[in-house]
């Protein structure tokens, strides 16, 4: 683990994302190569267990890229969000934080003691206790925390919440959001757009950087004119899907193509 990625957050140099549904470290691998600044690994809404984290972020690891590995993990839990960092990541993004509470627990969680609550031990991130003492006196100010913005709540509270210390970045969870303000994949309405202006605000007012995630690439311009700061560009099902996609509508094109020509020319011959 270094602190890379969390300069890159520190210094609004518009990182780019790459978000993993797929549990293989195949998948993380090739991912990585493309040379992304970060590749999020989603535990939340897939099945994605803690050894095939660890896989996946040795698979990052293998490859000459610089990209660093953020999981997000299922929820508000200590004790999940202990075992993640004791793989060694780079960072943490949590989903559904609503009150100033949530982040303040978010951060405790993710700090050891005298500052934070998370237990000490000699796992991965710590080579296996070859470099323990360092990484315990470094390790708390290393890894960038990811706050999500998904609710009413939420975007009432995100000035509060911004500013919680520890909290590294804000990121809008668009799918969850939409839904909550009544206006679910209306990417383009006032509303969703209002909303999102309000949490950028929220971010920028506190000194810290905001990200979201755009599936459709036709829409990174528009989110960074809106102010934000990081996006995570693409999904990994999505973006198989739509080059199957493709592929499959230029093979039905030259099939369609050369069998008029052909039945022409046999139109012809007769």
């Amino acid at each position: 683990m270094n602190c890379a990625l969390k300069s890159k957050f520190e210094d609004r140099t518009y990182p780019m994302g790459t978000w993993l549904s797929i549990g293989h470290p195949r998948v993380a691998e090739v991912s990585a190569a493309n040379e992304t600044d970060f590749i999020l690994i989603d535990t939340e809404h897939t099945t994605i267990g803690l050894e095939t984290v660890e896989n996946m972020s040795r698979a990052i690891e293998s490859t000459s890229s610089p990209t660093e590995t953020v999981v997000r993990v299922p929820w508000n839990d200590p004790v999940r969000i202990k075992r993640v960092l004791d793989i060694g990541v780079d960072g943490i993004m949590v989903p559904m934080i609503d009150t100033v509470t949530e982040a303040r627990d978010l951060v405790t969680a993710m700090r050891y003691p005298p500052d934070g609550i998370r237990g000490i031990a000699s796992g991965r991130a710590a080579d296996e206790g070859d470099s323990f003492e360092d990484y315990v006196k470094s390790a708390n100010g290393s890894h960038v925390t990811i706050v999500q913005i998904e609710s009413e709540q939420a975007v009432e509270n995100a000035p509060s919440i911004a500013a919680v210390d520890g909290v590294d970045a804000l990121f809008v969870g668009p799918a969850d959001l939409s839904a909550a303000i009544g206006r679910f994949g209306q990417w383009d309405s006032k509303k969703f757009n209002k909303v999102l202006e309000r949490v950028v605000d929220a971010a920028h007012e506190a000194d810290i950087p905001i990200g979201t995630l755009t599936v459709n690439v036709d829409q990174v311009e528009l989110r960074i004119q809106q102010g934000f700061d990081f996006l995570i560009v693409g999904k990994d099902t999505s973006s198989l899907t739509n080059a199957i996609s493709a592929a499959r509508a230029e093979y039905d094109n030259v099939i369609s193509e050369n069998t008029t020509q052909s039945q022409a020319a046999d139109s012809f011959e007769n």
